[in-house]
């Protein structure tokens, strides 16, 4: 189909090429070989009579005129999608669609298994593919690559709308045989253990370190940091057997308290609360099939 002698299909390549600055990446995404897709860039470079991707060493960069229809054409298709390709009806007994969230190890953890037997019990042929939030969730969500993602309320994006699942708060969890922890954790204990974190990588701060900087702000002391992981689940059995603590979401304490040699505290300095959100793209709003899942999730969250 053309539009102003423009191949529509050639929006799809486009919205690959300017998302992954590169040809055998969009390629992958795009399901194509490589010299097909170097075909459509260059009939798109015709038809903008630009060339929208120049080589810098051994990476491409965007042209102005490139980076001024990223967010055009990726609006474009995320319309075509909501409006024309999802289906009106929703039937859960009989939906086979795949639906892709993005969650940290510590939602995979605590939500996702009563959403997924909230989801199974009405709709067993429904597919879910569980994505981490390794690089940038947001523009993940943003381009349409996921259907939901959860994430503290201080990273939500503003564009799209969101829904608060449940808060959460923090426990320290040390080895039940700390030499310097045992009848209390006070503030100087707190300082004098060397502390485990989570750290990710990715271009989002981790909760964590948002409360590293509010730590540091309120108290003007920095914690010594002598271990780091990309997990948060994780954390509490790395303090067995040694003299350090842990600062953990509080359902993540309490289940290591069950299983393994810990012991849990509340923290001595007061930490604010964490409010764990929902959030899912503006055009996909009327999708009935998302608004039946949202409701899922919120089910669920009222039983963890």
């Amino acid at each position: 189909m053309r539009f102003n002698k423009l191949d529509l299909n050639l929006l799809v390549a486009l919205n690959a090429l300017l998302a992954e600055r590169n040809i055998s990446r969009a390629a992958e995404k795009l399901f194509l070989s490589q010299p097909a897709t170097s075909g459509a860039l260059a009939r798109l470079r015709a038809y903008f009579n630009d060339e929208l991707l120049v080589p810098s060493g051994r990476q491409l960069i965007l042209t102005p005129r490139a980076k001024e229809l990223i967010e055009p054409v990726r609006e474009v298709l995320m319309r075509i999608d909501t409006t024309i390709a999802a289906q009106p009806q929703f039937d859960p007994a009989s939906e086979t669609r795949v639906f892709t969230l993005l969650v940290s190890d510590y939602t995979t953890a605590v939500l996702i298994p009563a959403l997924l037997a909230e989801l199974y019990r009405e709709a067993p042929n429904l597919r879910i593919c569980l994505r981490d939030q390794a690089e940038r969730p947001g523009d993940v969500l943003e381009q349409g690559e996921a259907d939901f993602l959860v994430i503290p309320s201080q990273y939500i994006a503003k564009d799209h709308p969101s829904a608060a699942l449940f808060e959460e708060d923090y426990l320290c969890v040390t080895w039940e045989g700390n030499s310097r922890v045992r009848e209390r954790l006070s503030f100087d204990d707190y300082l004098a253990c060397g502390h485990v974190i989570a750290t990710f990588n990715n271009t989002m701060a981790s909760p964590l370190s948002t409360f590293d900087g509010w730590f540091m702000e309120s108290f003007d002391v920095k914690r010594r940091v002598e271990v780091t992981a990309p997990t948060m689940t994780a954390l509490p059995s790395m303090v067995v057997g040694t003299d350090r603590i842990a600062t953990v979401h509080r359902r993540i304490a309490l289940r290591a308290q069950a299983t393994l040699p810990v012991k849990v505290w509340e923290p001595p300095p007061r930490i604010p609360r964490l409010v764990q959100m929902l959030q899912w793209h503006k055009h996909r709003s009327n999708d009935p099939a998302i608004s039946w899942i949202r409701e899922k999730f919120i089910t669920a969250a009222a039983s963890v």
